[in-house]
C-alpha cells in the first residue's frame, strides 16, 4: 500500500493511491487523518494526482536517526573521509526534522559550503513506540518505507571532523514521493540520478547491517516514536551538486523523489 501525504486548496491531507475509479492511471483515496496514528478510515473522497501537490510524506515527530558506512563500497569511496574499516555495529548520527523537505521542494545549497554531495538511501518510518527491542521484533514498529536523500555538505563535515553541521541543513533530508507499507526489499534496486544520468546504483541485498538490526540498535539510543525516520546508508556514487542540478533518487517498488538544487541566494 502506497501513502501519500499532500496538500489541496490549502489544506494537508493524507490518502492512499488506488487505480482509478475508470481503470485508468492511479488516483488518491483520501484518508481521515495521519494512517499512522489513526488508520485508515476515509473520507471517501478520490483525486487525481494532478490536483494535489504531494509533500513529504511523514514530518518526524522528534528526530530522523541515519545510518553511515552500511555499503561495502561507499565505505572504500569515502575511506579518506570517514576511514576504511568496516564496522562491527550500524554507525548512528541524527539530522533535525527541520532538514526534511518533500518532492519537488528545493535542495539549497548553503553559502558557507562549496562541496554540497547527493546520498541516495532507503528510509523507515516508524510506526510506534520502541525502546530497547529485539532484532525479531524491530520490523513489526516499522509503518513503512520511503526515499530519501541525505544530503551532505562534505566540505564542513570534514572541518568538522563529525557529521551533525554538514548533514543538518534545513532543506538536507528530502523524503519521499510516498511511503510503501509493504515492499520486497530482499534485493530492492536503488538509483540516484543528476539530470538523468546515473550516478549511485546499488541494491538493498548490499546493506551490511539488516534493516532490523538498524531498528533495534537504535532503539537501544534513542526511544523511537511514531514518525521518525530511519535512514539506512547509502551505496557508491555520492557526487556534487550545483546549482540547477535535478537530482532523483528511485528505489524499486516505492517510486522516484525528484529535487531541484538551487543556490541559497537564488532560492530565498
Amino acid at each position: 500500500m502506497k501513502v501519500a501525504r499532500f496538500q489541496i486548496d490549502g489544506e494537508i491531507s493524507f490518502g492512499i493511491l488506488d487505480r482509478a475509479e475508470n481503470g485508468e492511471g492511479v488516483e488518491l483515496v483520501e484518508l481521515m487523518a495521519d494512517p499512522i496514528v489513526a488508520g485508515y478510515d476515509t473520507t471517501g473522497r478520490r483525486l487525481k494526482l494532478e490536483e494535489v501537490r504531494l509533500l513529504a510524506p511523514v514530518i518526524p515527530r522528534s528526530k530522523v536517526v541515519c545510518v553511515g558506512k552500511n555499503y561495502a563500497d561507499h565505505i572504500a569511496e569515502m575511506a579518506g573521509v570517514t576511514g576504511g574499516e568496516t564496522p562491527a555495529e550500524p554507525v548512528l548520527f541524527l539530522k533535525p526534522n527541520t532538514s526534511v523537505i518533500g518532492p519537488g521542494d528545493v535542495i539549497v545549497r548553503p553559502e558557507i559550503s562549496e562541496r554540497v554531495e547527493h546520498e541516495g538511501e532507503l528510509a523507515m518510518v516508524i510506526g510506534a513506540v520502541a525502546k530497547n527491542v529485539s532484532e525479531e521484533e524491530a520490523l513489526s514498529y516499522v509503518f513503512g518505507f520511503t526515499c530519501a536523500n541525505d544530503v551532505t555538505a562534505r566540505d564542513l563535515q570534514i572541518a568538522d571532523g563529525q557529521w551533525t553541521r554538514g548533514k543538518g541543513f534545513d532543506t538536507f533530508c528530502p523524503l519521499g514521493p510516498v511511503i510503501e507499507t509493504d515492499p520486497d526489499l530482499s534485493d530492492a534496486r536503488i538509483v540516484t540520478r543528476v539530470n538523468g544520468e546515473v550516478r549511485q546504483e546499488g541494491s538493498t541485498a548490499q546493506l551490511i547491517h539488516s534493516l532490523a538490526k538498524i531498528v533495534a540498535f537504535a532503539s537501544q539510543a534513542f526511544t523511537l516514536l511514531p514518525g521518525d525516520v530511519i535512514l539506512t546508508g547509502t551505496p557508491a556514487g555520492v557526487g556534487l551538486l550545483e546549482a540547477g542540478d535535478t537530482v532523483e533518487v528511485e528505489i524499486e517498488g516505492i517510486g522516484i523523489l525528484r529535487n531541484p538544487v538551487r543556490d541559497a541566494a537564488a532560492a530565498e
